[in-house]
């Protein structure tokens, strides 16, 4: 059967060539006898897949000898309650930008351990924009200021991180991780679900400066102290071992095949830039996010009718184009155009927008 262009916000689409070596190595990886799913995760073939993974992130992110990298699960939500038992541990305080759902989530989880506060917020226009805000806005005692710097559900993405001045920045980077270079020095740590540009569901990836170790409160557990993990080079206990293999298989092919993350920008700039074009110019289908703060990774659409959407989300899951509604609490319709959407699969998609639209406009 051909493969259909999966839109999903997450988990998402990999990359073929990906896909295919994982397949070509299911039943013996390199000559072990054995597949990556069943190895002992203290063996040393596997020990040198782990590495390899940590060696091409570092190499491909340009991450500072002084940021340590953890392999973890639980997802982003559990960050959510990692950060603030960890950081949060100064004045007790930390500043939260609000620009979508899980900003929001972040925020709450955090007032549960001390007193976050909510710096800016872009819910009066139902998260369509990102708050602009100056030193002045945050806290100078806050731990730690947070933001989630692409928003998967609202498709918006900061245009130039904020100023904090001395306070350490913290990001979710799920929805936007590997999509682009990004300076690593200008986090205090940066965190992401593998599901939409690294790997299958499971994996989770904490790139924390090594400063900010060392701070967690008594009660907190064991599991979710960053030390425990960065003590044990993320084997305190057994890793999800099979999604860091499919990471390094991904990082490989950033890296051999695409050329690095400054191609890969270039890449999503023009997948993007196809669907945003069509939009800005479409009489049927209008994007929703204000044009300055627009998301490489997920485009939010609509017609303005909910029985005209629901029309087009079916017709185009028919022709191959699946999982193109919107999330439940905005409606209408997204793309989500990860690293591995290829250029045709927007071309195509676009082209299927223009002839619905010539149907029903």
């Amino acid at each position: 059967m051909s493969r259909v262009y999966n839109f999903s916000a997450g988990p998402s689409m990999l990359a073929e060539s990906v896909l295919q070596k994982a397949a070509d190595q299911m039943l013996d990886y390199e000559g072990s006898g054995q597949s990556v799913m069943e190895m002992s995760h203290r063996s040393k073939v596997y020990q040198s897949i782990i590495d390899s993974a940590e060696a091409l992130l570092r190499s491909v992110m340009a991450i500072p000898d002084n940021y340590k990298v953890l392999f973890l699960q639980g997802g982003a939500s559990t960050q959510f309650a990692m950060v603030p038992l960890n950081l949060m541990n100064g004045s007790g305080k930390a500043d939260y930008i609000i620009t979508g759902q899980w900003a929001n989530k972040a925020y709450k989880e955090a007032a549960r351990y001390g007193a976050a506060r909510v710096a800016a917020s872009s819910q009066d226009k139902t998260y369509t924009y990102i708050p602009k805000t100056t030193r002045a806005d945050f806290d100078p005692e806050a731990d730690y200021v947070h933001i989630c710097l692409n928003n998967t559900i609202y498709g918006t993405k900061y245009p130039e991180l904020p100023d904090t001045g001395d306070v350490p920045l913290v990001a979710d980077i799920s929805s936007c991780i590997l999509s682009e270079p990004i300076d690593v020095s200008r986090f205090a740590l940066l965190y992401a679900g593998a599901q939409k540009n690294v790997a299958p569901a499971g994996l989770t990836i904490v790139i924390v400066r090594e400063d900010m170790l060392g701070h967690a409160r008594d009660i907190t557990p064991t599991m979710l102290n960053y030390v425990t993990h960065a003590e044990n080079g993320s084997m305190f206990n057994t890793p999800p071992c099979y999604n860091i293999y499919i990471c390094k298989l991904v990082l490989e092919w950033i890296q051999n095949e695409i050329g690095g993350l400054p191609a890969m920008k270039k890449i999503n700039e023009k997948k993007a830039g196809l669907l945003y074009d069509f939009l800005d110019n479409s009489k049927l289908f209008k994007g929703t996010v204000e044009k300055d703060s627009r998301s490489l990774m997920n485009i939010p659409f609509v017609t303005g009718n909910e029985e005209l959407d629901a029309k087009f989300v079916k017709e185009a899951a028919a022709a191959g184009f699946v999982n193109l509604k919107g999330h439940r609490t905005v409606g209408g319709m997204r793309a989500s155009v990860y690293n591995a959407m290829p250029v045709e699969g927007v071309e195509k998609l676009v082209a299927f927008m223009a002839a619905f639209e010539k149907e029903n406009g």
